[in-house]
């Protein structure tokens, strides 16, 4: 009886959401590769117009967005999960927990060649999630709007702390581990570096932790009401979401830019950068949301559903690439071009990873590390490569 549980079938998947992965993971992506060019010595760089413009498409459409919609998304599939395990008459939480520790596996491998992973933020709120599971969408719409209202107030009493962050980043002793060519030096720079610039950081170990999880309760909620399979019959309803964050979004945009410029007053108790970054997503989501339900773009949301599939594929290989790209251990371009060189080179990786993601899907039932965690977490194996029987493509895909 171990084993009589499996992952849900791909008839049973919903295309919106993969597509949705697949775009989060292009802003991950260049969000990621932009980090690399402050690996270093401060040093000025002359950038280019075209430069400039990258930065702030990236700065108003992606960064802090792409990260919170992935989170969102993750709660969503955590609830899918969670039901499937509980309706075989398996106890999730014991399952949930097993697969959140061998998440931790990943999340501390991928944080060897990258020290911003995001995976081990996952893998501890996804354990902090099964508190939520039995809830109902009134407790799970509270609670979450509870955080994202508190969360000004939390962010600017840290940031009134003043607690200094130690620059692993910009520190010439620690950069010679990071540009030395040797593995393991390589390594424990990323380590380091990853326990002092998040996991003890305030900033991030509290407050991103809390706009985190409000994500992650918020995508549990878009389950437990069936969002995803009714944008049809929520179609005024997504215009109406589209209308008022975009012009949520822009007067946030300018409100916050022109108080950080003055140095305003109220920033010191109440700091709404969070507040800006998630209505952005929204009005950005919402827009994928509408383009698919009216039929526009689908080879490109084909492609981006098949990206989409093998998110913690693609994720991870971007990271492994980007090391040997930017340190010691590869090329050692490190910080030395300018920011379209960053941008450019995370949307061309994205794009040769989305055909490479819709040829693999066509000969496998799963990304090889979607497989690989699959696998260790029903501890069952499941076949990797798709057969044929009496002309019927079998293909067994999984929700997570």
């Amino acid at each position: 009886m171990t084993n009589s549980y499996h992952p849900l079938e791909q008839s049973k998947r919903t295309a919106i959401v993969d597509i949705l992965r697949g775009w989060a993971i292009l802003g991950v992506a260049i969000g990621n590769y932009s980090g690399f060019q402050l690996i270093g010595i401060p040093h000025e760089i002359k950038n280019s117009i075209l430069s400039d413009i990258l930065s702030n498409f990236d700065q108003y459409f992606l960064a802090g967005k792409s990260w919170t919609l992935l989170t969102i998304l993750f709660g969503y599939g955590f609830a899918i999960l969670i039901n499937n395990v509980a309706a075989k008459g398996k106890n999730p939480v014991t399952f949930f927990s097993w697969r959140m520790l061998l998440l931790f596996g990943l999340a501390f491998i991928d944080s060897s060649f990258w020290f911003g992973d995001i995976l081990k933020d996952y893998a501890f709120l996804g354990l902090i999630l099964l508190l939520f599971y039995k809830s109902s969408a009134r407790t799970l719409a509270i609670t979450c709007a509870i955080l994202i209202l508190a969360t000004p107030f939390i962010m600017a009493y840290i940031k009134g702390l003043n607690i200094e962050r130690i620059a692993i980043t910009t520190d010439p002793e620690y950069l010679k581990l990071y540009h030395s060519g040797n593995w393991l030096d390589f390594f424990k720079f990323n380590l380091v570096a990853s326990f002092y610039q998040q996991i003890i950081v305030p900033g991030y170990a509290i407050t991103a932790h809390i706009v985190m999880l409000a994500c992650m309760l918020f995508g549990v909620l878009l389950q437990k009401i069936n969002f995803f399979n009714r944008l049809n019959e929520m179609k005024k309803l997504l215009i109406y979401v589209l209308i008022s964050s975009f012009f949520i979004s822009v007067m946030m945009g300018i409100g916050f830019y022109f108080a950080i410029e003055n140095k305003a007053g109220f920033l010191k108790f109440f700091h709404p950068y969070f507040w800006f970054i998630l209505s952005t997503m929204i009005f950005v989501a919402t827009g994928i949301c509408l383009l698919y339900n009216n039929g526009k773009l689908k080879t490109i949301f084909n492609y981006f559903s098949a990206g989409g599939k093998m998110t913690l594929t693609n994720y991870m290989i971007q990271n492994i690439l980007g090391a040997f790209i930017f340190s010691g251990i590869g090329l050692g371009i490190a910080d030395t071009m300018p920011y379209w060189f960053y941008f450019s080179l995370a949307v061309f990786i994205f794009i040769v990873q989305l055909f490479i993601s819709k040829w693999w899907l066509s000969k496998y039932n799963y990304g090889p590390v979607e497989w690989l965690w699959r696998v260790l977490s029903y501890r069952k194996m499941f076949p990797l490569k798709k057969t044929i029987q009496n002309n019927i493509v079998t293909d067994i895909k999984p929700v997570l």
